[in-house]
């Protein structure tokens, strides 16, 4: 655990969130700021800053998206959803602990806004 990690720290229960499934590896609660009524972050146990890192681990890169399809199934998202991972700076990335976005419950648009 990172002690300055916010995820490290709500894996430990040092700091509350609203849980909707979890597994030995990983833990998926809903964001604090979501973009669609479905909004939920799937981080693994295990720190990996970034999704370079977690490509290095497949197993927990695997437990990752399995946790991600078990919400969406979970949440009823038949009709479709996005799992997104921003990665460093540039790519939005704003907690680094790797994290991936499972959003849905409403038709989501064009992939990118037009600059």
């Amino acid at each position: 655990m990172e002690n300055s990690c916010l995820f490290c720290r709500i894996v430990a229960g040092e700091i509350p969130a609203t849980v909707v499934h979890r597994t030995a590896t990983t833990v998926a609660f809903r964001d604090i700021d979501p973009k669609a009524p479905t909004h939920v972050l799937v981080i693994p146990v295990a720190h990996h800053a970034n999704v370079i890192e977690l490509a290095a681990d497949p197993a927990a890169a695997a437990d990752v998206l399995a946790t991600a399809a078990k919400v969406a199934e979970l949440e009823g998202l038949a009709d479709g959803f996005r799992v997104i991972f921003n990665t460093g700076e540039h790519g939005g990335q704003e907690v680094f602990h790797v994290h991936a976005h499972v959003v849905g419950g409403v038709p989501l648009g064009p992939m990118l806004a037009r600059p």
